[in-house]
């Protein structure tokens, strides 16, 4: 079992592509490097927001009330709203096929937050459209 990800994953993360080598080094290294089976439920809906995860490989389904609302894959980013926000979850996560993901306690995506400050923006930029789009829907 690999303890890091294959470094070519690492860079088709688009949506993560405004940092810098050295810090999505310190990304990856500030989480815990996992894989998951298909069907796996990774998060549920209204519970404490503990762990947030970065998908290096795979695709999710995130589903509010037992409704699919979207669908992610490498280079998002679940579980952070509710870190962010401070409050419990507002919809359950569970893989569509096997994933590979950087898996992160709430204190040290709280701390990557202050420690990269351009991985802190990707996330608020990607929480907030998330956030909008959920609230138009």
């Amino acid at each position: 079992m690999a303890d890091a990800p294959d470094p070519s994953k690492l860079e088709k993360l688009n949506r993560l592509d405004a940092l810098s080598d050295a810090d999505l080094a310190t990304v990856v290294r500030a989480g815990r490097y996992v894989t998951l089976p298909a069907n796996w439920s990774v998060i549920w809906e209204k519970t404490p927001a503990d762990k947030a995860y970065l998908i290096v490989d795979g695709e999710v389904s995130v589903r509010k009330g037992g409704v699919e609302i979207a669908r992610l894959g490498p280079g998002d980013v679940i579980g952070e709203i509710a870190i962010i926000n401070h409050k419990l979850r507002s919809a359950s996560v569970v893989s569509l096929t096997p994933l590979e993901v950087i898996h992160f306690t709430r204190e040290s995506l709280e701390e990557l937050l202050v420690a990269v400050p351009a991985f802190g923006d990707a996330l608020r930029g990607t929480t907030a459209d998330r956030l909008e789009a959920d609230q138009q829907a």
